[in-house]
């Protein structure tokens, strides 16, 4: 569909036709506008630079990688618990929003890091950092009040469970 716009199928036609169009304006006037080797239309984005080595610190590395699964891992047994004993107890609950909401941070602040390099856009980093901030420190207060004001997290889900 779009090799009638190649510039050598152009080319032949020029040549092959006697058009006035041929003898007043040039090939390379007529494709003017296209993307080659040697002529970028746009330039591509620094996307690959390599990125610094920062120093090695123990609360970086390998003993983060051990925090973030062990918040997963906790996950699942308060998940089920107390669904499956039937209890409703508010320590319970207190410590299963507590590692939604950090588990929840650690995710979107890995998204904001692999996205929003502060190399690239360091005010949107800056900015999306402060929002996730922000936005953990509401969902923290929110589900506490949830927990000390109304019936708790597992108690809703119950009850939406089996309305």
């Amino acid at each position: 569909m779009a090799s009638f716009a190649r510039p050598s199928l152009l080319r032949q036609t020029l040549t092959t036709t006697r058009s006035p169009l041929r003898q007043n304006v040039g090939v390379s006037q007529i494709v003017a506008f296209h993307a080659s080797a040697r002529k970028q239309i746009l330039p591509p984005p620094p996307l690959n630079d390599p990125v610094p080595v920062p120093e090695p610190h123990p609360s970086e590395g390998s003993y983060h990688w051990t925090f973030e699964r062990a918040i997963c891992v906790g996950l699942v047994p308060l998940s089920i618990a107390p669904f499956a004993a039937g209890s409703l107890n508010p320590v319970t609950d207190a410590i299963l929003c507590t590692l939604l909401v950090a588990h929840s941070h650690i995710g979107f602040q890995a998204c904001i890091v692999d996205y929003f390099r502060p190399q690239r856009v360091p005010k949107t980093y800056a900015l999306c950092k402060w929002l996730l901030r922000g936005f953990t420190l509401t969902t923290a207060v929110g589900l506490y009040e949830f927990e000390t004001n109304d019936v708790g997290i597992t108690e809703a889900l119950r009850r939406i469970w089996n309305a």
